[in-house]
Parts: structure tokens; sequence; C-alpha cells
């Protein structure tokens, strides 16, 4: 089986269109929020949500004034998107983060939330953040996610998953060379993946050309907390730990600890 095809199958399972509303993926949607919420444009500014998926984020920023075209390549993705009650996206196709079908210098910002995770050669996340930066308006932003190289392991840690050999060694990897692959059934290992370094992930969107403001860490360590659906049921509890979690954000040790980076960049 292709890189391809074991990305394909996996997504075409539809384990995303819940991920961001259960466990730790709670608390990555609303740690992402709070991040891109601060740092695009005021609506209604327009935005690309590159690899937008079923449109959890493009749904949110509609809701909230911007006018939001949603790019996908998974088809199923694009289909979920477009079936969303409330109020409908301003586009929604599938298309490939390396060639956009957009004008040069036509939006006000571009999330890329996804698509770096399935670029694992670095010419292709390159140019996709090269894509990003053509079609922005000078000074527009870009907001990009990567998997931490240290996921796999923090999560196995977590959920005793180390304890299962085969997942050993897709971790060995990750840690090695950063190229995440499963051979084996069990979806919740992920599938064809890359996990960057910080340095890494400044540096490519350096390389495409973009100026790169800062990288965060959205869970932070938050994601390992054993009482995190406790936690997060409470609203003061809630608070103090998204507020705690904003203001480590930045700090070197915090981003080799979380699951999920954010690289803040714009056009020049």
């Amino acid at each position: 089986m292709s890189d391809a095809d074991d990305i394909a199958r996996y997504y075409e399972a539809g384990l995303e269109a819940g991920r961001l509303f259960a466990g730790a993926g709670i608390l990555e949607r609303a740690r992402t929020e709070d991040v891109v919420e601060r740092h695009l444009p005021r609506p209604p500014a327009r935005l690309l949500d590159v690899g937008g998926a079923t449109g959890v984020y493009a749904r949110w920023l509609t809701e909230v004034g911007y006018e939001v075209h949603l790019v996908d390549p998974v088809p199923r993705h694009v289909d979920e998107a477009r079936r969303h009650s409330g109020p409908p996206l301003a586009s929604a196709r599938v298309g490939d983060a390396r060639a956009l079908a957009e004008m040069d210098a036509s939006a006000d910002g571009v999330l890329l939330l996804g698509p770096l995770y399935h670029l694992t050669a670095r010419e292709d996340r390159v140019r996709a953040l090269a894509e990003a930066r053509r079609v922005l308006r000078p000074g527009g932003v870009v907001v990009a996610a990567a998997i931490s190289r240290h996921a796999s392991l923090l999560d196995g840690f977590m959920r005793g998953l180390i304890d299962d050999p085969e997942f050993v060694r897709i971790v060995e990897r990750d840690l090695a060379e950063g190229q995440h692959r499963n051979p084996t059934d069990r979806l919740e290992y992920f599938t064809t993946a890359v996990f960057h370094e910080p340095s890494g992930l400044r540096e490519e969107a350096a390389k495409a050309g973009l100026e790169v403001e800062k990288v965060v860490a959205v869970e932070g360590p938050g994601w390992l907390m054993p009482d995190l659906a406790g936690r997060w049921a409470d609203e003061g509890k809630r608070r103090q730990l998204l507020d705690l979690l904003r203001r480590i954000e930045t700090d070197p040790a915090v981003l080799s600890m979380t699951g999920h980076l954010l690289v803040i960049a714009h056009r020049p």
C-alpha cells in the first residue's frame, strides 16, 4: 500500500469528524481557536482553510463573521463540510495545498491545520507554505500546524501503548527520523505522517519566504493530565487551564511536551 493509499484509508474511515470533540482533541481545538483568534485579521477578512477536513474550524470562523473558503484533498471531508447546519461556507472544494486554485494576493489569512502532517517530503511542505504565501496579501498571516516530534512517545506513555512492541517500533522511527509509519491494522496508531521539531517547522516556513513570528505549543503538557475530562467539565478549572497554557505556549521546553505545534508567519 502506498503512503497516499494509507492516508486515504485512515481518513475514509471517518475518524476525523469527531476527533476534536472528545478527549485531548477538545483541548487541541480550544487552544487552536484561541491562538488563531489572536493572530488573524478581524472579520470579515477573507480566509482559506487549507486541509480544513470536515470544516470544524471553518464553521467556527464563518459563524464569527469571516469569509471562509475550505480546501481539502479528501472528498468525504468536503462533502461533510458542505452539509453542516448554520451559516454556509463561502466555498468548499477538493484541492491540493501544493497547488491552490486561488489568485495571487487574494486572501487575508491562510490556515494550514493539517496539510503539513502528511507531506512527508520537505520540498512538498515548503511548496505548500510557499503557496500560502503566494495567495496572501502583503501582511497577511499564515497559521500552520504540525505534529510534535515527541507526540507518539508521550501518547504511548499516557495510554500505555508502549506495552505493544509494534507501537514501540513506530515510536523509535518517529524519534530517529520524524517519519511516522503504521504497518499495523490499528488505526489509533495514526497513519503516514511527518512529526516536526520546532526548529524544523520554523525553518520550513522561512524557506517558503514567510516572516516567522513565533512557534506555539498547542496543548502544552495539558493533554497529558489524567483528569483532563473532569477538569474541562468545571468552567473555573477549564479557564484556569487555558490561561496557564497560554502563559507558557512559547516556552522552548514546553514545545517538546505538546502534541501539536503552530507556526505563526506573515507575508512580507
